[in-house]
This record gives structure tokens, sequence and C-alpha cells, in this order.
């Protein structure tokens, strides 16, 4: 019993077999403590190059979708300017015929003008009113228009000045006689009407 009290009363002390045990666990735990340390170093150089890799990688990412907007956008421009151009192309595809056939309007008014004006060729001067005016109609079905000069104030885009005359009548800087007629084909200067131009 009295060995019992003792026993329950003190702490036990670790006998030498222990201790001895003890001593080669915290030595043996010397090389495991290096091994987690350089597993540790290792997994933080991974780390570093695992986010030097990613970092690349967004930066290959941001420049191919960079590249792709540009590319997306030049082909955009390409067609939008493809569709002007086969549109522009729709609107004046008979531009070089009536350019050729303009003269050709202004030898048949000088003609018309010159017409013989008695009894017997009136039937005659009628029947070329008539091929005129048809002539006309179907050079204004496909856009062509003649400028109205006359009276109008003097712009370059439309009228090429050949002479300055003074004028009662008008102020200075507006047409007062038109020498060659001036066309327009839709919205585009065909040709510009020789005009003389008050001063």
């Amino acid at each position: 019993m009295k060995e019992d009290q003792t026993f329950q009363g003190e702490e036990q002390q670790p006998t030498a077999e222990e201790e001895v045990v003890e001593v080669e666990t915290t030595q043996g735990d010397e090389p495991a403590v290096e091994e987690v340390v350089n597993e540790s170093a290792s997994l933080e150089t991974e780390s570093a190059e695992e986010n030097d890799e990613a970092a690349r990688l967004r930066a290959e990412a941001e420049e191919s979708q960079q590249r792709f907007l540009r590319t997306q956008a030049d082909f955009d421009n390409f067609r939008r300017r493809t569709a002007k151009e086969k549109e522009d192309l729709a609107k004046y595809a008979s531009m070089k015929l009536i350019n050729e056939l303009v003269p050709v309007i202004d030898n048949f008014e000088r003609a018309v003008a010159a017409l013989p004006q008695t009894p017997e060729s009136e039937s005659f001067t009628k029947g070329i009113h008539m091929i005129f005016r048809q002539f006309e109609g179907v050079l204004q079905a496909e856009g062509l228009t003649a400028m109205e000069t006359v009276g109008e104030p003097f712009n370059p885009e439309f009228h090429q000045a050949i002479m300055q005359v003074e004028s009662d009548e008008y102020e200075e800087g507006i047409v007062v006689e038109e020498v060659q007629k001036g066309y327009m084909l839709k919205d585009k200067v065909l040709r510009p009407a020789m005009v003389k131009v008050s001063m």
C-alpha cells in the first residue's frame, strides 16, 4: 500500500531507457524538419514559377485578344468599304456611257434650235422634238439632270467661269449667262457648267 501511495502522489520519473528513446526521437526529427523546409522552399519556387507562367500566359492571352479585336475591326471596315464600292458601282454603272452622250445632247439641242420654222417642215420639226424629249427622258431615268445656273451664286464645284462681265441686273458673283450646260448624275457633278459671272 505504501508503494501505491508514493506512486500515486509522486510523478513518475522516466527511466533511462525512455530518456534515450526521447533523445533519439528528437535527433531523428532534424532531417525530417530539413526535409520539410526544403520541400517548402521547393514549393515556393514552384509557386513563383507557376505565377510567372500564369502572368506570361495572361499577357499572351491579352495580346491574342487585342490582335483578334484589330482583325475583327479591319474585317468590318473591309466589309463596309466593299459594300459602299458595290453600291457606288451599281449607282454609277452608266456614268461612262452617259458622259459620252452629253456632247450628243449638246449637238442635238443645237440641231433642234436650228430647225427651220416653216409650215412644210412643221411635222418634221415636231418629230425631232419628240425624239429629243424621249432621249432626255431615258437619260433622266438614269439620273442625269441639267444644272440650273443663271441667277445662282457662282460655285466652283458646279460652275466653270470663263468670263467676268459687268451687269446691272445681277450683283457681284452671280451667274449671268450659261455658255455650256452643266450636268449632274444623281448626286455627282458629271460636267460643270461653263458660265459668265457678274463682277
